[in-house]
């Protein structure tokens, strides 16, 4: 690729002390190896580091890069590489250690919108997509400074970097001139560029995941000789569950540890290693692995505590060790882990504290702290739920559950997730993974500190502002299923792995006990499940195939789609008769069953059978019917949410994304901490989404409402525009339909004098809109969850009864629908006691627009549409606020980063 710096028409910087590199552009990347490498702006440092780069590269390389043999690079060369402005002049490296393994750069072509684009990989990288991560970051870094379009040339030979610009997803124009193919293509992200991005992470950090999940050689360092410390228990484990790879133990004084040879140090091994379990001191553990990156260790499982949950000290020490991890091409799951699990039969690996392990099974967890990584693996164990693979993340400093549910949407072993949330680093990057693991198969969460938002001590997170039950609209959005506790997940899991998914909220009732059945029905109908068949209750002195008729007539019923089983011993039947008989029904039908068996014999672990296809099921058995219908349900809306449509991104036609973008800018240059802005401002930022303001004009005496009333028309409003009023219920600060003057003038001296101080003496007059639904639709850019979108009826229902609906962009059309019909107060759009219905379609254009301009422009720190007046002819947007501020650093920006 020719050296675009040198070229005719590019713009030179004039020589000028180096501007500070930008931060916002620094990001950890997961390779397609499952390796890592760093993101930043390259600086003037870099000098020495890039002359040592170009002179490991093949003659070949060098040629392909600047289409000539330029064999050294002078000190003018690397002057004019490493100095550049970061805007008209942007140049990227990617880093493994201290080494640069890749340049990424572009040069503002003078007088236009585009910029020439160039790479340069190393030889030993290639074929990790060093190229294509670097595309996307320099892609998002020029649309962020305004370019446009990319070009480049490059030699028809250089088929790597040909299939960069192809593989992208962007719509590449090219030609050949003079032996170089000219490349140009538009940088805005397309549906196929934003897919490949995102199949690309998800490989990518499937295989890193892979990589600790499947190691070769494992080495424990810290296993001590004494048999109750920690690092002696799991290397008891590791050595209990017959691992079936290479252990080695690195121990500085022993010969041996329970039967394995220890070595001095990792560089006395026979090799490289795959894994590392780290059981040292927390001081040590910084010095252990920087021996780890030197040996070539691939990932890391700390387990020593000691870090950012003791307090300033330890947080200082677990930040070191992420960037070390990091810088080094590492992975890492802890610090401050329980451990990990993985039952598959190449590697039988138990590296965990649990003295209790549940079989191998089909079911995966993750957990973050050590107590509740014990809890989880004792409590599968009771039930008998096998697993596929636990892990605990520990502090998550690198490894969290988002990587760990990249890895489980491709694994063949494992049928349903559950995980057990502590808290959240990238709420946005968990809807995108979970929605696409919810998909193939179902995700039990149980969330703690995420839904209250008091993060336990040594998690990284950032504190959210806005109601918890956003974060619940997140899970829905993503289709995971969110339950209470342990005990419920496992309720849920029972069920997910052993049944087929109920078609449908219709359910049976069958027993031989009316109590049960009534208990049954009760608790179907508290949970919105409809009882369409019985409940059926069989007398005690039923005999095995009066049990097995009723049975097979409610499998049966095409009115059904679930079918709740509850039994107590029966008197003239045998207890292996009466289960055999809903074994052999089950068996006939695919329909999920979930039971409850009170004083029968044989069925703690359900009821196992085959089914008509030959795949081997249980019956779960439940305590207590509750349990297992709240299982129930949970898997029919889960059930739900993915037989339906998954609906399209919400793109509005007629949107003005930059001209809102100068304005913003404007805004923030004249204030620089932000504010609210004016009512002209924010009919300006509305209109460039299309949303249209109604003309409102603030007043300050009788005089100025009258004559504003004139030159509106009548009927108008008066309305104070007080914040102390607008937000204070049961105080009204309107006075409507005033068809004249007189009318004016009445209102607003009744107004002022009722209100008083309290008015602040702010009035407005707007023409009166038609008798329709107030809402309220609002935006906030939360430091954690980034947009949120809420939508709520105006009144009582949003200040009284807090009846307001969430969701977090992107937004689908799906979504929108959602969001507007999943407030109580819905019905009063739909026509309530003889009212016209509301526009509906008009409302959700409204929110679509809204959440897009919110997902575009962070720096919307706050925007409320209060009220909207929906009606059946449209939606009419009467008032309006927009808060600008500094824009927060967004964790899912667009291009590929590790949070």
């Amino acid at each position: 690729m020719s050296d675009a710096e040198t070229r005719p028409g590019v713009r030179e910087s004039a020589e000028a002390p180096p501007p500070a590199p930008p931060q916002q552009w620094e990001a950890d990347v997961v390779l397609r190896d499952g390796s890592v490498a760093h993101i930043r702006p390259i600086t003037p440092d870099d000098a020495e580091a890039l002359r040592k780069f170009h002179n490991a590269q093949s003659e070949e390389s060098i040629y392909l890069r600047f289409f000539a043999p330029l064999r050294e690079l002078s000190d003018r060369d690397l002057h004019r590489f490493t100095h550049v402005d970061y805007h008209n002049r942007v140049a990227l490296v990617s880093t493994v250690g201290d080494d640069i393994v890749g340049v990424g750069r572009f040069d503002l072509l003078e007088g236009t919108s585009s910029a020439e684009v160039a790479f340069n990989i190393s030889d030993r990288f290639q074929g990790r997509g060093i190229g294509s991560v670097l595309l996307e970051h320099l892609a998002a870094v020029a649309r962020e400074i305004g370019i446009e379009k990319f070009t480049a040339e490059v030699l028809p030979q250089n088929r790597k970097m040909l299939m960069v610009f192809k593989d992208a997803g962007y719509e590449v124009v090219h030609r050949v001139e003079d032996g170089v193919v000219d490349l140009s293509f538009g940088i805005e992200p397309t549906e196929q560029s934003k897919a490949v991005a995102l199949s690309r992470e998800h490989r990518a950090e499937s295989r890193s995941v892979r990589t600790i999940l499947f190691p070769e050689r494992v080495a424990v360092i810290g296993a001590s000789r004494r048999p109750d410390s920690v690092g002696a228990m799991v290397l008891a484990n590791i050595l209990a569950s017959g691992y079936r790879g290479e252990l080695f133990v690195v121990h500085p004084e022993a010969e041996e540890v329970q039967g394995v040879a220890a070595h001095r140090s990792l560089m006395d091994l026979p090799g490289p290693v795959d894994l590392a379990v780290v059981l040292v001191p927390a001081e040590q553990v910084q010095g252990v692995v920087s021996d780890c990156a030197r040996a070539g260790v691939k990932a890391l499982l700390v387990m020593s505590a000691g870090f950012a949950e003791a307090g300033s000290e330890g947080a200082e020490r677990q930040e070191q060790l992420r960037r070390t991890v990091r810088l080094s091409g590492m992975r890492m799951v802890g610090p401050n882990s329980f451990g990990l699990i993985n039952a598959h039969t190449d590697v039988r690996l138990n590296a965990t504290l649990a003295p209790v392990v549940p079989p191998a099974g089909r079911l995966g967890l993750f957990a973050q702290s050590g107590a509740l990584g014990v809890a989880v693996l004792a409590s599968a164990a009771r039930r008998g739920l096998g697993i596929s693979v636990f892990a605990s993340a520990g502090n998550r400093a690198d490894v969290s559950g988002n990587d760990l549910m990249q890895y489980w949407i491709d694994d063949a072993d494992t049928d349903t997730v559950g995980l057990y949330l502590e808290s959240m680093g990238n709420p946005r990057k968990f809807s995108r993974i979970a929605r696409q693991l919810a998909m193939v198969k179902p995700v039990v969460a149980v969330s703690s500190g995420v839904s209250s938002f008091a993060a336990p001590p040594g998690h990284r997170t950032r504190q959210t502002r806005v109601s918890p039950r956003a974060f619940d609209a997140l899970l829905r959005q993503a289709g995971v299923i969110r339950v209470e506790n342990i005990h419920q997940l496992f309720d849920v899991a029972q069920l997910t792995l052993h049944q087929p998914l109920p078609s449908g909220g219709r359910v049976a009732i069958v027993g031989n006990s009316d109590a049960l059945g009534a208990i049954s029905a009760s608790a179907c109908l508290s949970w919105g499940l409809q009882v369409t068949h019985g409940p059926v209750s069989l007398p005690a002195q039923a005999s095995a195939d009066e049990f097995a008729d009723a049975l097979e007539a409610a499998f049966a019923d095409p009115e059904v789609d679930s079918v709740v089983a509850g039994f107590i011993r029966p008197l003239a039947t045998r207890d292996e008769d009466l289960t055999a008989a809903l074994r052999t029904v089950a068996g006939r039908h695919q329909k999920p069953c979930v039971a409850t068996f009170l004083g029968i014999r044989g069925v703690e672990g359900g009821l196992t059978y085959a089914d008509a296809g030959g795949t081997q099921r249980i019956v779960p058995a439940y305590t207590m019917p509750e349990d297992g219908i709240r299982a129930l349900n949970a898997v029919t809306h889960y059930a739900q949410w993915r037989a339906k449509d998954r609906g399209a991104l919400v793109a509005p036609a007629g949107v003005d994304r930059l001209r809102a973008e100068a304005l913003i800018a404007r805004v923030l240059l004249e204030s620089p901490e932000g504010r609210t802005l004016t009512r002209d401002e924010v009919s300006e930022v509305l209109e460039s989404y299309g949303i249209q303001l109604w003309p409102a004009v603030a007043v300050g005496s009788v005089d100025e409402a009258v004559a504003a009333a004139e030159r509106l028309s009548y009927p108008v409003i008066l309305k104070s525009t007080s914040r102390v009023v607008r937000h204070q219920p049961g105080i009204v600060g309107v006075r409507g339909d005033l068809g004249d003057a007189e009318a004016v003038r009445d209102a607003y001296e009744s107004l002022s004098e009722r209100l008083g101080a309290l008015a602040d003496g702010s009035f407005a007059v707007q023409r009166m809109a038609v008798p329709g639904v107030s809402c309220v639709l609002s935006t906030q850019e939360d430091p954690l969850f980034g947009p949120v979108v809420s939508f709520s009826v105006a009144g009582p229902p949003t200040e009284l009864l807090d009846d307001v609906a969430y969701r977090i962009p992107p937004l689908t059309d799906v979504d929108v629908r959602d969001l507007i019909t999943s407030v109580k107060a819905a019905p009063l759009l739909t026509g309530h006691r003889g009212a016209a219905p509301v526009h509906r379609a008009a409302l959700r254009d409204l929110v679509a627009r809204l959440s897009v301009m919110a997902d575009d422009h962070p720096e919307l720190a706050g925007v409320e549409l209060n009220p909207v007046n929906a009606w059946s002819g449209g939606v009419d947007a009467l008032g309006a606020e927009v808060v600008v501020r500094p824009a927060l650093v967004r964790k899912d920006l667009g291009r590929r980063g590790m949070t």
